[in-house]
């Protein structure tokens, strides 16, 4: 005969059988990032040590040097919105990104690399942009140091992370797919100026750096035609994205690549948010999409033309 206590053991089985069973389930790993074009691995460290990791593998490699860092979640939280950690550290070497530019100066929108470090229910993923994905989206293919830029990134993530490098694909991505490029009346300079002009007129927007990839390239000894760059960003819209797809904190916060051509003619790009939100498979944000799209093109024709 089963005692009381032998009943109440064989009666909890099947209920403890089902925690196990739903603890398992929890730890699952969550699904690696699918945009097209990047680069990525499963960390075995915390966000913020997966960053400080690259950030010592890039001070490892001069002349690498960290540019900019931008912590997503503690900006969330600044206006009041929930993001897991998430963060991204800029960082270039004007010796390999430079030729980039002088076959096609819009790569400078793509410029300075960097790695986007994000946790999505305890699994932390570092990412990055492909050179394939530079070659394709803005006509790069045969520059020399395209393999050098593939295998430091590569190297950095792996090392960072403790873990295996795998690629998504640039996939189906066209030259100039996604860029919105503007005629500028005035120089590199002055549109640039009235740029972040504009840009710091409009709280809650803020510069998050600004980058001189041609004095960048002097200083490296190399030539580059008046070419700049302004990154910004405004929490409140760029939080929702985030919340809906974290892979596209890579392409945020927002960038502005304003330069002079051959002929002397200036012009000014920025990424079609729509076009991001599609590259990260994000669907039903429309309204915010809407918002930046008419942000960013009021900020372009303020820095472009008067009136």
């Amino acid at each position: 005969m089963i005692s009381p206590l032998d009943f109440a053991r064989v009666a909890l089985l099947p209920l403890t059988l089902l925690v196990a069973a739903c603890s398992s389930m929890g730890a699952e790993t969550a699904p690696p990032p699918t945009a097209a074009g990047v680069g990525y691995a499963e960390s075995a460290r915390s966000v913020a040590a997966t960053v400080g990791a690259v950030e010592t593998e890039v001070e490892g490699l001069p002349p690498v040097s960290v540019v900019a860092r931008l912590d997503h979640a503690a900006n969330a939280a600044g206006v009041g919105l929930d993001l897991p950690p998430t963060r991204i550290v800029f960082f270039g070497n004007p010796q390999l990104g430079t030729p980039l530019m002088q076959r096609s100066q819009t790569a400078g929108i793509d410029l300075p690399q960097h790695v986007l470090a994000y946790e999505d229910g305890g699994t932390v993923y570092a990412l990055y942009n492909t050179a394939d994905y530079l070659a394709a989206r803005h006509g790069l293919s045969g520059v020399a140091t395209l393999g050098g830029i593939a295998d430091a990134l590569e190297s950095i993530v792996g090392s960072a992370t403790g873990g295996a490098v795998e690629r998504t694909g640039a996939g189906s991505v066209e030259e100039g797919e996604g860029l919105v490029v503007v005629p500028s009346a005035f120089s590199v300079d002055e549109t640039f100026g009235r740029l972040r002009s504009a840009v710091e007129a409009r709280p809650p927007l803020s510069v998050v750096f600004a980058l001189d990839h041609a004095a960048n390239a002097a200083s490296v000894g190399l030539e580059l035609r008046p070419t700049r760059l302004l990154a910004f960003g405004n929490p409140r819209l760029g939080t929702p994205l985030m919340q809906a797809e974290r892979s596209i904190g890579l392409d945020l916060p927002q960038k502005v690549l304003v330069w002079e051509d051959a002929a002397g003619d200036v012009f000014l790009a920025y990424n079609d948010p729509v076009y991001l939100a599609a590259r990260h498979g994000i669907e039903g944000q429309a309204e915010t999409l809407q918002t930046i799209s008419d942000a960013l093109a009021g900020l372009a024709a303020e820095a472009t033309r008067d009136g």
